[in-house]
């Protein structure tokens, strides 16, 4: 038994063949992001169709952002500059190739709130076009470029809400204690009423999805009352909330809402894999012939104003992404493309779902990817930390946990305390723990490995970006004679700097960071 040809890192981190198919409102074309000139452009074509032309042509550090415009006429994407994260909006009408800048403001950041089907000629955004520190709410004509400012940002709003109307009548506002709460206005000429609160326990586990069709209840995700965020429809007028979807341990992960009616017909849980709940019966053929169109866990991208078809992609362990244009008449799919067919010639390792105890009792779940083609046992590993650290690794293509797979490594990715998903008592035990209990879980992720033996215990290093370059950072101090190497990418080495560094606009979110890393001006 031997390890297979190595992949060349170009094969596995470099610009994909294709990605992020979308199809237009009206289902006539189909973009996707491809590369022109070695530069991510977004490319055109007609739907089944094999002759696909570059609509933008960017030569800088690609397009990343994009979607159509609901006339099915424009693309709109966003682009910053250098990196700087100041995301304008650009449109392009894709029979004349001309391109406008929307957004043409130095030093602002573009968010986007909204971009409805029965308003094809506007888009709701948000800006700090007034302060930098605060993104207000504006309704930009697509057709004028004239954009006008319909919610001012007292300054804590981190998040607006439309209703089916495409009026801004729904924001969420930190508190300094670390919690959100929900206000409402019943138009966007009234003053707005706190009509819920979630406390600091249930802040990162709760947030609106979208108004019902009346604009008279709300979808939310909700964790207040239940250890994970369950989906329920609130009436404030009623006071009413009704439970639509839960789990006890595992958060509603994503949402699918009817593009007419504004029903919940979908709802995700991200458990070992990816597991859909049928809201609506109306579709539950659907999924099922979605669910055999392809071994793998599938998300359900785009669907077109008639919702006779749906853009469905699947992802796998050992294949990268994939993508079919689904015909709901017919109840039959058809295959676009993979991103990376290059590696269609190459063996990719497995990915396998792993759980185990952590020394104070938590249930840790994770991912051990194997290197084919030779004996698992006591293999070199690689534990691979996660950025965030406010977010979770999942079953499918990886590209590093392939590229360390093709090298030989045994790739460990653990899912510790502060991850999202497992519900609000998993993901606020990791409050302040930043280089505490957190990494106890890493250490110990280690320890699993090496008593089953899966690791050599002198052969495991510690490699991580953003979050994980801390904890790599941190093993690296505190845990030396546990890894042998350390990698850390973009994390930051300094908590107290860290805080006092952030952009203007996350100002929002400082008692947040306090709540969760910790106040350098209270704390030693």
């Amino acid at each position: 038994m031997s390890l297979p040809p190595l992949i060349p890192r170009s094969i596995l981190f470099g610009n994909p063949e294709r990605a992020t198919p979308l199809l237009s409102p009206d289902g006539r074309r189909l973009a996707y992001l491809a590369p022109l000139d070695g530069v991510l452009n977004v490319w055109l074509g007609s739907t089944g169709g094999a002759d696909y032309q570059p609509v933008t042509r960017d030569q800088d550090r690609g397009i990343r952002v994009y979607f159509w415009g609901r006339d099915s006429r424009h693309i709109l994407y966003l682009q910053d500059k250098g990196g700087d994260e100041n995301w304008r909006l650009f449109a392009v009408a894709v029979e004349a190739q001309t391109e406008r800048e929307l957004t043409p403001y130095r030093d602002v950041q573009v968010r986007i709130v909204e971009h409805d089907k029965h308003f094809p000629n506007d888009v709701v955004i948000a800006m700090n076009r007034e302060d930098a520190r605060r993104h207000d709410a504006y309704r930009l004509d697509l057709r004028t470029g004239k954009a006008e400012r319909v919610a001012e940002n007292p300054g804590n709003v981190v998040q607006w809400v439309t209703d089916t109307a495409l009026q801004v009548r729904g924001a969420v506002a930190s508190r300094e204690d670390g919690g959100f709460d929900l206000l409402l206005r019943t138009t966007e000429r009234d003053p707005w009423v706190t009509t819920l609160s979630w406390n600091a326990e249930d802040a990162l586990t709760s947030g609106p999805v979208s108004f019902t069709q009346d604009g008279q209840s709300l979808f939310l995700r909700d964790s207040r009352g239940a250890n994970a965020a369950r989906l329920v429809r609130l009436s404030p007028s009623a006071g009413q909330l009704a439970v639509l979807a839960e789990d006890p341990d595992y958060d509603v992960a994503e949402v699918m809402i009817h593009p007419d009616t504004y029903e919940v017909q979908l709802a995700s849980f991200l458990r070992a894999r990816r597991e859909w709940t049928v809201l609506d019966p109306r579709i539950a053929e659907d999924v099922d012939a979605v669910r055999a169109l392809k071994d793998g866990d599938f998300l359900i991208y785009d669907r077109t104003d008639a919702d006779d078809r749906w853009l469905v992609g699947f992802t796998e362990d050992q294949a990268p992404a994939s993508y079919y244009v689904y015909e709901r008449a017919g109840k039959r799919g058809a295959f676009l493309f993979t991103t990376r067919p290059a590696l269609e010639r190459h063996t990719l390792a497995a990915m396998e779902p792993v759980r185990f105890t952590s020394r104070d009792g938590l249930t840790l779940h994770g991912y051990v990817t194997w290197p084919p083609g030779v004996p698992r046992d006591r293999l070199p590993l690689v534990l691979n930390v996660h950025g965030g650290p406010w977010h979770r690794d999942v079953w499918g293509y990886d590209p590093e946990a392939q590229w360390l797979g093709n090298r030989g490594y045994a790739c460990l990715q653990v899912n510790f305390r502060g991850s999202t998903g497992y519900g609000k008592a998993f993901l606020n035990a990791g409050n302040r723990e930043w280089g505490g209990t957190m990494h106890q879980d890493l250490v110990d992720a280690v320890r699993w490995a090496i008593g089953r033996g899966i690791a050599d215990p002198e052969r495991v290093a510690i490699y991580g970006g953003s979050y994980g370059g801390y904890a790599a950072l941190v093993g690296a101090t505190f845990t030396p004679d546990l890894f042998r190497c350390a990698v850390s990418i973009v994390g930051p080495s300094n908590l107290i700097t860290f805080i006092d560094t952030i952009p203007p606009y996350w100002s929002s979110y400082r008692s947040m960071l306090y709540q969760r890393v910790g106040n350098p001006e209270t704390e030693p």
